[in-house]
């Protein structure tokens, strides 16, 4: 299974106590493929250490980029599927062109990919990833 994650839910599995740990866990142990761009490393260090320090944001992305399952993807073209925010459109354009199983998010922004009949990308959110990672 290949994945891109929002921003959003790569914060809610941070934390060692996290409810949504399983997700980091079950990337550690190669059980699904992570897609990002640099764009999508750029928005998680900014994020991570507005929520932390640089120092962490630091060490959790060299430690991303280790695992064997970050598929690393530089999209030639741009979509701009979501209007009402253009920034979220990195997540789709690295979504469609790795021909990800899911985006993983919380954002409402993203709705608006349930109703665009193409390019077809399928948006889940954290608790409907937690169950997909449960039965895999």
């Amino acid at each position: 299974m290949r994945v891109v994650i929002d921003t959003n839910v790569l914060i809610a599995t941070l934390s060692k106590i996290s409810p949504y740990r399983l997700i980091i866990n079950k990337l550690l142990l190669q059980e699904f493929e992570m897609v990002v761009s640099t764009e999508i490393l750029l928005e998680y260090e900014e994020i991570i250490t507005q929520k932390s320090s640089a120092v962490v944001a630091y060490n959790f992305l060299e430690f991303l980029l280790q695992q064997p399952t970050i598929i690393r993807i530089e999209p030639p073209y741009h979509w701009y599927l979501i209007k009402s925010d253009f920034d979220d459109n990195k997540f789709v354009d690295v979504g469609l062109i790795a021909n990800v199983d899911y985006i993983v998010t919380n954002d409402k922004h993203f709705n608006i990919l349930k109703t665009t009949p193409f390019p077809k990308v399928q948006v889940i959110n954290i608790d409907e990833f937690m169950e997909v990672l449960k039965d895999i």
